[in-house]
């Protein structure tokens, strides 16, 4: 009879445990992300992720992979500047690399990242000829949407058709924008748009930003201080949510609210209190990026080009040594860093972490129907977490991710899933 009331006890508690929503763990306080050990067990990772030491001009870039998870459960990995994209299983095992192929079987040389899933294909991120490649979930090539301009961020929606963070230089402008896609018959219609004005040649317009024409090379550009491009605004977060697409804007705070076919419903402000860069921190900033800047010299003083380089060098470091003497005022920082949807169709704008290292970030949970929920904050003991949403995507209650594992003997990244509890 006691081992029975025990194994009620304990049937009661595991059906409590998994009625519970994520709003509820949210509610309760800091959300601990616990990774679970029987998922992708087995993985040789040093295999797997072997691409993660590859580098381009001497620079790291084995680390730009993100995932996307297939409607049946499954996980694929993008990899960056590699012709393959990496497929696991729901489980997590390590199935195959595969590649696009077209009608005769022949790989394509290069592919882009996948941006999302659509009508159970894949589509890709733009080639450098605005190319959208649209392939199967075995890589077999479909077809190909086109866009004439850059692209930030991509996702689908409900109604088959694909939201587009895009972006283009004009002559005396910059323009932002937000476009919907039609999958179907390549139509677009752009349903939000910034403009900043843009600097006319090398002129210094803009305090923080820098650039000059060095031989045959091309042009030099720098921007020294966070948060101060003078290209463009920060450029906007876009999510789906039910019959609903979100766009908003980190330097503001605004959020606006969209239906599927690209007409305003609603338009809000976050409150929060926006914390700033101040005098005395633009300042030590600025110091750094001129000490930074001077021991560049010696690579733009040779050359055919020596003098006109020199000269250039030395317009570009005044400018520097200018603003300095003129930050007077603190720079605000944006409302928020990036924006993730829960599987719950939750709302997360997560904050820039105050305390570099500190692997703890505050985040602002929003319901679907615009409602405030409260504020926590995301922890990880063992891994060093990347919140973003190409690095993290939930699913059915979890968190599927590529993070490092803080105690690694060699390649530290990891397909993981955490649990997510308090």
């Amino acid at each position: 009879m006691k081992k029975l009331a025990v194994m009620i006890l304990l049937a009661f508690i595991a059906c409590s445990v998994s009625a519970q929503s994520l709003v509820d763990i949210y509610k309760n306080g800091n959300v601990k992300l616990i990774p679970d050990k029987e998922f992708a067990k087995g993985n040789d990772w040093n295999k797997v992720f072997a691409s993660y030491k590859d580098s381009l001009y001497g620079k790291a870039v084995g680390l730009r992979k993100s995932l996307k998870i297939t409607p049946v459960g499954s996980i694929v990995v993008n990899n960056a500047y590699r012709n393959f994209y990496t497929k696991f299983s729901a489980d997590g095992k390590f199935e195959k690399e595969f590649g696009i192929t077209d009608s005769n079987g022949k790989r394509f040389k290069k592919k882009e990242d996948i941006a999302g899933i659509i009508n159970n294909n894949f589509f890709s991120g733009l080639d450098n000829m605005g190319n959208m490649i649209c392939f199967d979930m075995e890589g077999r090539y479909s077809k190909t949407l086109k866009l004439d301009y850059m692209t930030r961020q991509m996702i689908p929606l409900p109604n088959n058709k694909i939201a587009v963070v895009g972006w283009v230089i004009w002559k005396e402008k910059f323009r932002d924008f937000v476009a919907i896609v039609d999958y179907e018959t390549n139509e677009e219609k752009v349903i939000w748009e910034h403009f900043t004005d843009r600097c006319a040649g090398t002129q210094h317009c803009n305090m923080f930003n820098y650039s000059f024409e060095y031989g045959k090379q091309g042009s030099y550009g720098i921007t020294t201080m966070p948060f101060s491009k003078s290209t463009g605004v920060e450029s906007p977060v876009i999510a789906s949510v039910g019959a609903k697409l979100i766009i908003a804007i980190p330097k503001t705070g605004e959020i606006l609210q969209f239906d599927l076919d690209g007409n305003l419903q609603s338009k809000d402000k976050i409150e929060w209190a926006s914390n700033t860069i101040s005098v005395e921190e633009q300042k030590e900033i600025q110091k750094k990026a001129i000490e930074k800047f001077k021991a560049l010299k010696p690579k733009f003083a040779i050359g055919d080009y020596a003098e006109k380089n020199t000269k250039g060098f030395e317009k570009a470091l005044l400018e520097m040594e200018t603003d300095l003497k003129q930050i007077t005022k603190p720079i605000p920082t944006p409302v928020f860093s990036t924006v993730i949807k829960d599987s719950d169709n939750n709302l997360l704008f997560f904050e820039f972490p105050k305390e570099k290292g500190a692997n703890k970030f505050n985040v602002w949970i929003y319901k679907s129907n615009g409602s405030f929920v409260g504020s926590s904050s995301f922890e990880c003991d063992d891994y060093n977490l990347q919140i973003n949403p190409s690095k993290m995507v939930f699913y059915k209650g979890y968190i599927y991710a590529l993070q490092e594992l803080k105690e690694a003997s060699d390649i530290p990244l990891r397909l993981v899933r955490f649990r997510v509890t308090n």
